[in-house]
């Protein structure tokens, strides 16, 4: 299995990526809110996601616990049928990461890799997104630690209660 970048997924995943992130921001197409995670469904292009803000964020540097800005930290699951996305996991913290750096996914104990390009990071592969998926359908939160380009270190909570009903319902308006 090659890395990300050489599977083909950049150009898409940047393209769905950018399209999420801009209809996140200015949709109106709020279809479910499921507990900690809500619902949204676009019709052009036709594309469903799953979306979650942190419960808690943390940042340090050098050890110490430090005030930041950053935008808007989501923890998404896209469908796009048309782009045959289905079920494509990607965090944004709100920053650019380090160059090269990757995030780091536990849950429940169980960890995953996201590898990085500018504020966005996903997993290498659609398997790994199966994996990812089914761990958070299981667990109770989902903790993920990033370093900045800057050098601070991130770690934002997210809960994962009414992931399960709320990834489902994207799938559904989105086959």
């Amino acid at each position: 299995m090659g890395s990300w970048k050489t599977r083909g997924f950049t150009g898409a995943l940047m393209a769905l990526v950018g399209t999420g992130a801009w209809a996140q921001e200015t949709s109106t197409n709020q279809v479910a809110a499921k507990t900690a995670w809500s619902v949204f469904e676009d019709k052009s292009p036709r594309e469903c996601w799953a979306v979650s803000s942190p419960t808690e964020t943390v940042n340090t540097k050098d050890g110490r616990v430090v005030a930041v800005r950053r935008s808007d930290i989501l923890f998404m699951t896209f469908y796009r049928p048309d782009a045959g996305v289905s079920g494509q996991v990607t965090f944004t913290g709100g920053y650019p990461f380090a160059g090269g750096s990757t995030v780091n996914l536990n849950i429940g104990g169980t960890e995953f890799e996201l590898f990085t390009e500018g504020e966005w990071a996903w997993p290498a592969s659609p398997a790994d997104d199966v994996k990812i998926i089914a761990a958070m359908k299981r667990g109770s939160d989902a903790v993920l630690s990033a370093r900045s380009s800057r050098g601070t270190i991130t770690k934002d909570t997210f809960s994962l209660l009414g992931f399960t009903a709320a990834v489902e319902e994207a799938e559904k308006r989105c086959k």
